[in-house]
């Protein structure tokens, strides 16, 4: 006979939740996401996962922390959209591509899109609701605690000597592509020179095995006006290569 929720330890029901747990980690620990949001994004992802779309959790566990953290951002617009966590989009509203969730829709097996959340935002909403006082509050509450400790630590103050070049990441943009629908590294290169001249000091692609298709790129330019150029003033930007959709978006290192 099952146990019911309140005759389970504390340890049975982390050990239970053992990869939201690992997940939620990753999130504030590794790459330094606010708590507290960050409890909502795993809790979004728990009732997707409650709602027909299978194994999200641990999907993303396999996946480098660079695609953790832009998957989190595609939920934050998600719950950001139906009201669901306060805030702001993290990108310009002007531009359709602030509301685009292309790795979202990589991850899933079965079709979904923003849509799907329209036309389920009240169950969304309360199914979130519940799982974050069930489980999150319960099960993720000792790791927000030593996360909101270390937030609170006052960070030593950056020394600069002298005039420095502008640094890499700030000359970087992160580029995320379609799932079906692969972009080659010379495809980029071609589009970013015809657009921009030859301005790309370094470009990396992400790491696949076989026939596997990479998701995402890093762009580093020569100079950081190029992103300036490039994005016209939106904080992210949707392009099409060969009738493939690209999103770009200003590089946010961790």
């Amino acid at each position: 006979m099952m146990q019911s929720p309140s005759h389970i330890t504390e340890e049975e029901f982390n050990l239970f939740h053992l990869i939201d747990r690992r997940l939620y980690t990753i999130l504030v620990v590794n790459l330094r996401r606010e708590p507290l949001e960050s409890m909502k994004i795993i809790a979004f992802w728990i009732w997707l996962e409650r709602s027909g779309f299978n194994n999200v959790v641990t999907k993303m566990l396999s996946l480098p922390y660079i695609l953790v953290n832009e998957l989190a951002d595609e939920a934050v617009t998600c719950l950001i959209n139906y009201g669901i966590t306060g805030g702001h989009l993290l990108y310009s509203s002007s531009s359709s591509a602030s509301h685009d969730i292309p790795l979202i829709q990589s991850l899933m097996e079965k079709e979904i899109d923003l849509q799907f959340f329209n036309q389920n935002r009240v169950l969304m909403a309360q199914g979130i609701a519940k799982i974050m006082e069930e489980v999150c509050l319960r099960g993720l509450k000792d790791i927000m605690d030593i996360a909101v400790e270390r937030k609170k630590m006052v960070a030593a103050p950056s020394i600069v000597h002298g005039s420095e070049a502008v640094s890499a990441d700030d000359r970087t943009m992160f580029v995320t592509f379609s799932k079906g629908y692969p972009v080659w590294e010379w495809e980029v290169r071609e589009f970013f020179r015809r657009g921009f001249g030859e301005c790309i000091e370094s470009l990396y692609m992400q790491k696949v095995e076989g026939n596997e298709q990479s998701l995402f790129a890093r762009v580093v330019f020569q100079s950081a006006s190029t992103i300036d150029k490039i994005l016209n003033g939106k904080g992210k930007a949707k392009f099409t290569i060969n009738s493939k959709h690209i999103w770009v978006r200003k590089f946010i290192p961790k």
